[in-house]
């Protein structure tokens, strides 16, 4: 259930059993490791596949987007258009619903457009740090469903809503534990870089997050998304600084 809705890799058959939704989101760093392990093995192969360097960049710097379905940008830019309004409550809550392209969305998807292809440059010229790829989707997932487990979530967010019931305290630790995990991987693999990477992550995910839920007072699918993805573009820039 989990995989069918947060990834975009096809699925022979899909099932959805009612009685299991409380553990789609323990289940979503999970998800994170498999888009991470995609994310490492495509980066070395374009690394050795003698593709240029400025269009494996670019590729690279798309794999999160598209083994996500793009689902989490939607979040990104949706969240985006809200925040960035400035506008009374209500106003806001009617954008981020609202199916139309706003010009903040735009402009902040450029922004990221250009700070994610630019880290990406940076990876492919130090291939010696590929396997951090498959740590930073943990790490942002596992934020993401402590955070929507954790903080009060939008009487509009029916997904959110329905994903937080019967969950309790074994879920959080069932969580927690991957990220932990993905966080001694780092340090083990690249020592106080990993950890840097790590951090990175989980503050540019935290503020994303405290920015969003203080403007929009809830938390969201769209809200979620949109600190992964910021998140998860803080990892890729530590990755790039020497």
């Amino acid at each position: 259930m989990s995989f069918g809705m947060f990834c975009a890799i096809p699925l022979p058959f899909h099932i959805w059993d009612e009685s299991c939704v409380n553990l789609v989101l323990p289940f979503l760093p999970v998800i994170g490791g498999i888009i991470g392990l995609l994310w490492y093995g495509y980066a070395k192969l374009l690394a050795y596949g003698g593709i240029h360097i400025m269009a494996a960049s670019a590729l690279l710097a798309m794999l999160p987007f598209m083994a996500s379905g793009f689902l989490h940008l939607d979040g990104y830019m949706d969240t985006s258009d809200a925040v960035l309004s400035r506008r009374p409550l209500e106003d806001k809550l009617r954008i981020l619903k609202d199916p139309h392209t706003g010009s903040f969305s735009v402009i902040m998807l450029a922004v990221l457009f250009i700070l994610q292809f630019a880290s990406a440059y940076a990876v492919m010229e130090n291939t010696g740090l590929f396997l951090l790829l498959i740590t930073i989707p943990v790490v942002s997932r596992c934020c993401a469903a402590i955070s929507i487990l954790g903080l009060k979530t939008m009487s509009q967010s029916g997904y959110a809503n329905m994903f937080k019931s019967n969950t309790g305290i074994s879920h959080k630790i069932f969580i927690i534990i991957p990220g932990i995990a993905g966080i001694f991987f780092s340090y083990y693999f690249a020592g106080a870089k990993g950890l840097i990477v790590s951090a990175l992550v989980i503050t540019g995910f935290s503020a994303a997050m405290a920015y969003a839920y203080n403007e929009l007072k809830g938390v969201s699918g769209d809200l979620a998304g949109f600190a992964i993805t910021i998140g998860e573009m803080c990892g890729l820039f530590a990755m790039a600084i020497k």
